[in-house]
């Protein structure tokens, strides 16, 4: 692209996400500009674009791809959706930011990563915790040799929220549109940051649990049955044989503030926050001195705003402007396909109940 030339975005959907994260975050790029919204309800997406000033509002999804003056699209859309929405966009040359997962199955996402690369374009996925000061500090530690070998890490993030009496239901609830709870929410960072910052995966094991349950959805009230998972449990090896573990929950009483990557060498460990980027910290334990030390992080890691997003989005607009992405930190949907794979893999090991393979990449022509 000429690079006095603004990248010219349209967001794909009108969630909670679009609001707080993909429209903030793109605007926050001096030489991109948002020109459109689209959403399957007309009147939602004209209201939001009055609120952010986005000249043209649509509910023709088709029509907003074909547009020669749209040079990249961002989704922030069911999961269900994602997909069709991500192909349609590429098969008219946009470049494309999805949100996480990828897609509903190994299917989609293989169907998505191939569209992606025969169109040439740009194509990233959205793990926010790549962006965090902490995490990418800790990679870099782990790379340098501070731990020695690495071999084991674990998470634990859990929260009462599912069971509060404040809790409402809402598309993330349904199977069929949100495909998994959980394990689709914040599972899918959770394996991503693992091969991100440790390698490949090689296999998992695991196990998923529903509290049976009634709830009020969140805009008409009605009650519906919570149908996607509340609890993850997994184990994770690498192919370099590192074991790793990670427990997720909204049903249980929180075990720390908020949730964290521990990876464990045989000269020590490092912890870092697993956030938005509101809280980003990074620290060290040794064998000699187990208490936990905060390591220094640029002043930015303190700022207390959820600077991730921001971030990640402006980092998608970079990756459209030169041509290429940041294979540091930005996500493609190679990335999203790994851990749309991993996912896939835990769900057959909670039937099977045995270690099961995690795929690898198919050869795409």
């Amino acid at each position: 692209m000429n690079p006095s030339k603004k990248l010219r975005v349209a967001i794909i959907g009108t969630s909670n996400f679009a609001e707080v994260c993909h429209i903030p975050g793109i605007l926050s790029h001096p030489n991109a500009e948002i020109s459109a919204i689209y959403g399957r309800d007309a009147e939602k997406a004209k209201s939001l674009a009055a609120k952010f000033g986005i000249p043209y509002a649509t509910d023709d999804l088709e029509a907003l791809c074909a547009d020669p003056n749209i040079d990249a699209v961002t989704i922030a859309s069911a999961n269900s959706a994602h997909a069709n929405q991500a192909i349609i966009a590429l098969s008219h040359g946009k470049h494309v930011f999805c949100e996480k997962p990828l897609a509903m199955n190994d299917g989609e996402a293989d169907a998505m990563l191939k569209a992606a690369i025969l169109s040439g374009k740009i194509h990233q996925v959205a793990f926010t915790f790549r962006y965090n000061y902490g995490i990418r500090e800790l990679k870099r530690r782990i790379a340098a040799g501070d731990i020695g070998t690495p071999f084991h890490t674990r998470i634990q993030y859990d929260r009462w929220d599912g069971l509060a009496s404040t809790s409402r239901a809402s598309w993330r609830d349904r199977r069929e549109v949100a495909g998994a709870g959980l394990l689709f929410d914040l599972g899918s960072h959770l394996f991503d940051i693992h091969r991100h910052v440790l390698g490949p995966l090689d296999s998992v094991i695991g196990y998923t649990h529903t509290v049976p349950r009634m709830l009020a959805h969140k805009d008409s009230g009605e009650l519906m049955e919570i149908e996607t998972d509340d609890i993850v449990n997994v184990w994770i090896q690498h192919q370099n044989g590192l074991r790793g573990q990670f427990f997720i929950s909204r049903v249980t009483p929180p075990f720390a503030e908020l949730g964290y990557l521990e990876v464990i060498g045989s000269e020590g460990a490092l912890k870092a926050a697993l956030s938005r980027g509101g809280v980003d910290f990074l620290k060290a334990s040794k064998p000699d001195s187990p208490e936990w030390i905060n390591l220094p992080l640029p002043p930015e890691a303190s700022d207390g705003k959820t600077h991730a997003l921001d971030m990640m989005m402006r980092g998608f607009v970079d990756s459209c402007l030169a041509g290429k992405i940041n294979l540091e930190v930005d996500a493609t949907f190679e990335d999203g396909c790994a851990a749309q794979f991993a996912m896939s893999a835990l769900m057959k090991s909670q039937t099977s109940m045995r270690w099961e393979n995690i795929p690898s990449f198919r050869q795409l022509t």
